[in-house]
């Protein structure tokens, strides 16, 4: 890690753009100091009355997950920081990820605040609790595993988002669409960071990064809010119906799980990677084989029906 730092720090700039240019929350809402004020929340409001109700789920269930960041700051802090120098490349690179990253909870908050769509009471709480109740994601302290499940949820996000900007347009959101696919890019870059990371890795450690991508998938890369839960209800059992939502839309399905696994395949050069061992090469065979398996589990799925009524959203 503390090799790889070097290459990191050289490319960082290309990864995260400047704080005084890139966008902020305040240039898509309305401005509270314009006359126009009103009258800008009342088309906010009327547009998004257009939105579905799973789609509205889908993104409160977005939103809280985005919010949850000082657990993912925290989290990485633990695992990243080699040095644990504060002035650091990678805790650098953490606090100004994190700085980017918090812009898309603080702007889909306000949203959907601005909607009157949402219990706003019924929503912090969820955020409180995925915050009080942490994460556990697999990756141990292990920077390799920790950097291989960034670079599957940050491409992750970035679909999620997407199809929720193109879902909104057809709803007839334009604003919605704009803010989801402004936070879209910003987790296109992010995972292209992440990946560099670990095509370093695998050109410095190839046997330990097959390895730890082995593990990675055979855990199955589980999402940062699957311990996300409504008031009164136990850890957890608001995720289920969150991804049922996400699956119902097509915002998220179990073939997007496999196409990010088959792009990270494809982009770490996986089959071509050498210096193995024979453990590597076995972990090697595993993965080269997993994305025709896991579609054959995909096809047998089906689109589950069941409608939950949400706590987080009015009437």
């Amino acid at each position: 890690m503390t090799h790889i730092e070097k290459f990191m720090l050289d490319k960082m700039h290309e990864y995260l753009k400047p704080v005084d240019t890139i966008w902020q929350p305040s240039d898509f809402l309305p401005d509270s100091s314009r006359e126009t004020f009103y009258s800008e929340i009342k088309e906010l409001r009327e547009s998004a009355q257009g939105l579905s109700y799973d789609l509205i789920a889908v993104l409160i269930g977005d939103t809280i997950t985005e919010e949850a960041l000082p657990s993912y700051e925290s989290w990485l802090t633990m695992v990243d920081s080699v040095s644990r120098d504060e002035q650091g490349g990678w805790m650098k690179w953490t606090r100004a990820w994190t700085a980017e990253e918090n812009r898309h909870g603080d702007l889909l908050n306000k949203y959907l605040y601005l909607t009157g769509r949402v219990n706003m009471r019924m929503m912090e709480i969820s955020t409180q609790y995925l915050l009080a109740d942490g994460l556990d994601i697999g990756t141990g302290h292990d920077p390799y595993r920790n950097f291989i499940y960034t670079s599957f949820q940050e491409l992750a996000t970035n679909v999620s988002h997407r199809r929720v900007a193109s879902q909104a347009k057809k709803d007839g959101d334009t604003l919605l669409s704009k803010m989801c696919g402004v936070i879209a890019s910003d987790e296109a870059r992010h995972a292209k960071a992440y990946k560099f990371f670990i095509e370093k890795i695998f050109e410095t450690d190839p046997n330990e990064a097959m390895l730890a991508f082995e593990d990675m998938m055979r855990k199955k890369i589980v999402m940062p809010a699957h311990f996300l839960r409504e008031v009164g209800l136990k850890i957890g059992q608001t995720f289920g119906h969150f991804t049922d939502a996400a699956q119902r839309l097509g915002i998220y399905t179990a073939v997007d799980y496999v196409d990010i696994l088959k792009e990270l395949i494809e982009d770490w050069h996986i089959g071509a990677v050498n210096g193995l061992n024979e453990q590597g090469e076995k972990a090697r065979d595993y993965l080269m084989a997993l994305p025709d398996r896991l579609l054959r589990v995909a096809d047998r799925m089906k689109n589950p029906m069941l409608e939950y009524k949400f706590s987080w959203i009015n009437g």
